[in-house]
């Protein structure tokens, strides 16, 4: 069957729409074209020609002509639309009029960087002249390095390798930095958080190198959906920004479907499990020899869908290239290899979890399956936008769990269609992340009296403060560094500073090779000594751990089970810095910590048992703050809807806090306990997700007056009844009386902060 006739089949098939909550038809879109922009050089005219590009959609001919206007901007299109051009063109047209101008393009992975380079040689190369484009990163051998700083045209490279290591070494850079045109920052809606926050700042020491050496260069920005990309950008660079949004580009009918799994058990309310679908669902399209990508939530569902789906597909000797896992953990070779066969439809189905989200060239897909609910609206129709890249019909299969949220998404399908994706938020003048990047500053380049640091507030105090820690030192009216240390090495962009783990195959002795790697926070759950480890569908079991050389042996084996582990997360209190009655602040210990793991059987799911997990518990110190009911208040509650009306305010500080505190909701953690072991009362506790903290549960501390009333009125003014994701969380998950329980505890909460 072709995609027409699956579609067409499964809305004929009695058993598959009984499951279907929606299925939503999103029309097609014709291409609506704008006017090649005056000043463009005609070599770039005819490179595009030979590829076949005679017009550009409107928002290319929008996107150019303000950037080759001096004027900085950020395209907001769908996957697939061409945002490439936007750039790409505006840069290249710079570079044949001055052959010293220079760019430098930021992108916030490594897969994204090569797919984009390949994309501009290609161009490149059909214009026949000599711009040399060169990605710099971890990767780069160190004898290519010098040629890179002395002849690169365009730079590409990541945030963390521009704050590490071309920022501080500046003076190996005067060519870029005198002749920088345009900084092109790809994906900016990744840069939410203390990732986006981190790199506001870095952008802030970018454009003080860049006046120190004369150049002025313009920002071109690209983003996938979001509800505030012109904020975003405008918070990211520090300038007014030009947003461009009205997509050109021509887009094929989308059939999106919502799929509820089929009950098992009524009484219980348990459906059959969205894995078990998800491969069921996944294995028709591989049948019919359609084109797909299926997204997992984790790295053990893409291993095990691989695996099952590997086997569907294999030839007389057990091989199958056809089906390909992808995730992190893979070595870049591996990766890449994948999304060259993807793009030359050697592949016919690629199972990945968000790694895949971001634009990454992997071709015309027609299906797209999720197995679960990726988190937020913006994620799922990034993820929805990996089918139907080009002109023709498509169709992306919401395949719910079990969870709580999954299931009111799912049977509330008018929630998902018409609620804004989510906002992308940070906070650059968060005082922790800002003296970072000042001291960072500081040590590239001496300070002036009355020098300002992009828009950041309070130059002169930070200056001050240095002085009197004896990092800085004023001669006449001019601050220098003074101390030894090189800080940005201590600073890492994403949050913690994770040592990964190599994942080293021992079935053959004589030729023990790397297959992966792991971050050190996974380890303790896919790594631990036994565990089945799946790379490709392909099964190996842990021989042995060792954690502080940072290793781990494994051997290729044959077993019809994998393994999943449980982690469990505890907090203790270290230290009161503030308190009154019902709220303090301080630091806690968070520690996590593997006991068991499971062994599930491939084809059914079914334990076959448990095993010990016997590896070192692993500690985050952070700063948190708590607010604790009073014995008279948690008196009046039966202990269940004490407990429901408490997750219901958890479940709703999740959603404030991060508005009032310019944060991505998952740098914070708002948990809540029926008996504290830090209070030893009914307490609300909300911690920064990141080791060290970075002064977000301190803000909150101050302000928890304001998060609590806003808590408050956004659940009065939410139109559910018994709750819903967009206040409390779903009645199944809070219980009926969850709504009124939560209200009525914010209100006593309310009354003690006033007191």
């Amino acid at each position: 069957m072709n995609l027409d006739q699956l579609i067409d089949y499964l809305r004929g098939d009695p058993s598959f729409m009984s499951c279907v909550s929606h299925w939503e038809v999103l029309p097609p879109r014709p291409a609506q074209y704008g006017p090649m922009p005056a000043g463009m050089d005609s070599r770039i005219v005819e490179a595009l020609a030979k590829r076949g590009i005679h017009r550009l959609y409107t928002h290319q001919s929008a996107a150019v002509e303000r950037a080759m206007a001096g004027e900085d901007i950020v395209v907001v299109t769908p996957t697939a639309s061409g945002k490439t051009m936007c750039y790409n063109i505006p840069v290249l047209s710079s570079i044949l009029r001055n052959q010293d101008a220079r760019a430098l393009y930021l992108f916030p992975t490594k897969a994204l960087s090569a797919d984009q380079v390949a994309e501009l040689y290609d161009l490149i190369t059909l214009l026949d002249v000599d711009i040399k484009t060169y990605t710099y990163d971890g990767d780069t051998p160190a004898a290519a390095r010098r040629s890179i700083r002395q002849a690169g045209h365009v730079v590409v490279t990541n945030p963390d390798m521009l704050h590490a290591n071309i920022l501080p070494h500046h003076t190996k850079w005067v060519k870029l930095f005198e002749n920088l045109e345009y900084i092109v920052i790809d994906e900016i809606h990744a840069y939410r958080g203390i990732f986006g926050s981190n790199l506001a700042n870095v952008l802030r020491r970018l454009l003080r190198l860049c006046a120190f050496y004369g150049s002025h260069p313009r920002f071109i920005l690209c983003s996938a959906t979001i509800a505030n990309p012109g904020e975003l950008a405008q918070t990211l660079t520090g300038r007014p920004v030009t947003l461009i949004e009205n997509s050109g580009a021509p887009m094929g009918e989308k059939h999106i479907v919502f799929y509820n799994p089929p009950v098992v058990n009524r009484q219980l309310g348990i459906r059959k499990s969205a894995l078990h679908q998800t491969r069921m669902l996944a294995s028709m399209l591989l049948n019919n020899k359609i084109q797909s990508i299926v997204f997992a939530r984790s790295r053990v569902q893409v291993e095990v869908l691989t695996k099952a789906l590997k086997d569907q597909a294999s030839d007389q000797i057990g091989q199958s290239t056809r089906v390909r896992g992808y995730r992190g953990g893979y070595l870049p070779g591996e990766r890449r290899d994948i999304e060259r066969s993807l793009r030359a439809g050697q592949v016919d189905m690629v199972i990945s979890t968000n790694a895949l989200e971001l634009g990454i060239d992997i071709g015309a897909l027609d299906a797209c399956v999720l197995c679960g609910y990726p988190g937020t609206i913006a994620s799922t129709w990034q993820q929805a936008g990996r089918a139907g890249r080009r002109q023709g019909k498509s169709i992306t299969v919401l395949v719910a769990s079990s969870a709580a949220l999954d299931q009111y998404i799912i049977s509330h399908p008018e929630y998902f269609f018409s609620q804004s994706p989510e906002n992308a938020l940070l906070n650059p003048d968060n005082l922790y992340i800002l003296l970072n990047h000042f001291k960072c500053s500081a040590y590239e380049l001496p300070f002036k009296e009355g020098e300002a640091f992009g828009n950041a507030p309070g130059v002169d105090s930070m200056l001050q403060f240095l002085q009197e820690s004896g990092i800085v030192r004023k001669v006449g009216e001019v601050w220098h560094w003074s101390a030894e240390d090189f800080p940005a090495s201590e600073i890492s962009l994403r949050s913690a500073m994770t040592e990964n783990f190599l994942i080293m195959d021992v079935t053959d002795p004589a030729h023990v090779r790397v297959v992966g790697e792991m971050d050190r926070f996974t380890v303790p759950m896919l790594l631990h000594e036994n565990a089945i480890y799946l790379h490709e569908g392909v099964q190996y079991q842990v021989e042995k751990l060792d954690f502080d050389a940072c290793k781990a042996y494994i051997r290729h084996v044959s077993v019809d089970y994998y393994t999943d582990a449980d982690l469990n997360i505890s907090l203790s209190l270290l230290d009161v810095e503030s308190e009154d009655d019902h709220a303090a602040y301080g630091e806690i210990k968070v520690t996590s910590l593997v006991k068991i793991f499971k062994k599930m059987k491939f084809d059914t799911g079914e334990s076959l048992g448990y095993g010990p997990v016997r590896l070192p518990e692993t500690e985050m110190h952070t700063q948190a703050m708590w607010m604790t009911l009073s014995e008279e208040t948690a008196g009046r509650y039966e202990k269940d809807s004490l407990q429901n009306g408490m997750l219901g305010i958890a479940n709703t500080l999740r959603i404030v806090a991060p508005l009032y505190l310019m944060c991505s909701p998952h740098d914070i953690a708002v948990v809540y306990q029926v008996k504290s072991p830090i209070t030893d009362r009914p307490t609300l506790i909300l911690y920064d997700n990141s080791p060290g903290g970075i002064g977000l549960a301190e803000k909150a501390y101050h302000m928890r007056g304001t998060l609590l009333r806003h808590a408050r009125q956004l659940i009065l003014q939410c139109i559910c009844e018994q709750g819903c994701p967009s206040c409390v969380g779903p009645e199944s998950e809070i219980g009926t009386d969850g709504k009124q329980t939560a209200l009525k505890l914010l209100e006593e909460i309310i009354t003690y902060d006033r007191q």
